[in-house]
């Protein structure tokens, strides 16, 4: 076994943070999670910079807040800048590979790794460019798809993890792996839709055993930006009893799925003899709101959308613990240089991240504000997010806030805003989260500096016209996918 500390995250895609046996989930089958858990540390708060996942996964990749970095929105994808923590590693003297999705703007960028392979980027180096007419949103005709898509069989997105978990295997069996340092990034993309789950593991669950979603049958909650939000992807709309509790099973049948991947991830560890010498941290990029309070996919500050699973194990986290402490995403930048002993340089020590291996070691710290934020599609203002201890509080830009009891209310279904004026502990938590979010961030000007940037890009790409017509799909076409695409066009 070698003398150093390698650093292997593995990502999930639109994984909830409470589908996981570990997580107290009665349906969801999740060994090796479990298993991972039961020698790691769960983080139980912990959160996406951004219910989205282009912003999200510049944000991780930088280790800074969205409004921070500027990738505010599906059609703003990470370019290499601000500098990753994949790029600090490597210029240090380690090996750093991605293996998997991506989704920053093309590997023709330096985004910091050694090697890429099998990688997802953006569609045509652009994106989702319907995300970026906020302001004169088109009818978003996709949403359809979402409940066509349910069903039984392989897709494109479950072959190609199959092939990331190949890839994975291959690159850790490597005895290259035992000469140096290295970090990996194996990024899946499952549960992600479509919504279609090889029989092998949608046989595990029976449509007649699935829950019901938080909020089953009633209105969405009142608030005018979840109305757009809703109005905009309106999934819900072909989702009837039958199709929900199929729904269900594809979802948790692809969890379990990628369950199984990432243990076959975590075996060629260890059969390489790497494991007790790699710190493994298990995240997703954002979770899914599976038809709670009538909202399907993301984009809202819901527990289901903008909570992530958390886990880490490995040299120097407690196994079989639990850290009430608030994380993020962001945070993974700062644990890659601790465990991989470098230094912090002038840039990153201004980020806001910390270890997560110090943060599982030390006292939970209750005060730490958890934070996300929303520029993105369907959204016709700015939202952001604040927890805690107990209590999370959301802010629309030009709208009154949202804000729970997660103790009391831990499905969300109660805003206590309301009861601002009569309840003096109310009234003093909805001050307490905005002074926190000033504290960030000022949200007025970052949304209007996320509303410009937009009016930019847009012109960019030629106008309102060329963004609603130019790069429309419901998912990201996989590497295989996207040659067919280009072997297509090369012979028209």
């Amino acid at each position: 076994m070698s003398n150093h500390t390698n650093f292997l995250v593995i990502i999930s895609d639109e994984h909830r943070k409470d589908a996981m046996g570990c997580a107290g989930h009665p349906i969801v089958k999740t060994p090796n999670l479990d298993a991972l858990a039961a020698r790691g540390t769960i983080y139980d708060a912990a959160y996406t910079p951004s219910p989205m996942c282009v912003p999200t996964r510049a944000a991780l990749a930088a280790g800074d807040w969205v409004h921070k970095t500027g990738n505010w929105d599906s059609a703003t994808p990470y370019t290499g800048h601000p500098r990753s923590w994949m790029g600090q590693l490597r210029d240090a003297g380690r090996e750093v590979v991605s293996i998997g999705k991506l989704h920053f703007r093309s590997g023709e960028d330096d985004n910091g790794f050694s090697e890429e392979i099998l990688p997802m980027h953006v569609v045509g180096g652009v994106g989702w460019a319907v995300g970026l007419l906020r302001e004169n949103p088109p009818p978003y005709d996709s949403a359809a798809e979402l409940a066509g898509d349910v069903g039984v069989g392989p897709s494109t997105y479950t072959d190609y993890d199959l092939a990331i978990t190949d890839a994975a295997e291959a690159w850790l069996a490597d005895p290259a792996r035992q000469e140096h340092p290295w970090a990996a990034f194996v990024s899946l993309v499952s549960p992600h839709y479509p919504l279609t789950c090889p029989e092998e593991w949608s046989a595990l669950y029976d449509p007649a055993d699935m829950d019901l979603p938080v909020g089953y049958g009633q209105d969405i909650p009142d608030h005018p930006e979840l109305r757009n939000i809703k109005d905009f992807f309106h999934y819900d709309d072909y989702f009837d009893e039958q199709k929900m509790r199929e729904a269900k099973v594809a979802y948790y049948g692809l969890t379990s799925f990628m369950d199984d991947c990432v243990g076959r991830v975590l075996k060629a560890l260890e059969e390489s003899g790497q494991l007790e010498n790699t710190v493994v941290l298990y995240v997703s990029d954002h979770g899914d709101m599976m038809g709670d309070q009538g909202f399907w996919t993301k984009q809202v500050m819901y527990e289901a959308s903008a909570g992530v699973p958390m886990i880490a194990a490995g040299p120097g986290v407690p196994a079989g613990h639990r850290v009430a402490t608030c994380t993020n995403l962001v945070d993974i930048a700062a644990t890659a240089r601790e465990a991989c002993a470098v230094p912090e340089d002038d840039a990153s020590a201004e980020l806001p991240g910390m270890s997560l291996r110090n943060i599982a070691n030390a006292p939970d710290d209750l005060d730490r504000t958890g934070f996300s934020e929303y520029h993105d599609g369907g959204s016709k203002t700015g939202t952001f997010m604040l927890r805690w201890g107990h209590w999370k509080y959301v802010h629309y830009v030009g709208h009154s806030p949202q804000l729970f009891d997660l103790n009391t209310d831990p499905h969300e279904q109660v805003n206590r805003a309301v009861d601002g004026v009569n309840d003096p502990e109310v009234r003093a938590a909805l001050i307490e989260g905005e002074r926190r979010l000033r504290e960030i961030c000022d949200p007025e000007d970052i949304n209007a500096r996320a509303f410009a940037d937009q009016r930019l890009k847009i012109a960019e790409l030629g106008g309102e016209e060329a963004c609603r017509t130019a790069f429309v799909f419901n998912h990201t076409p996989t590497p295989v996918e996207q040659a067919e695409l280009n072997r297509q066009k090369d012979t028209h």
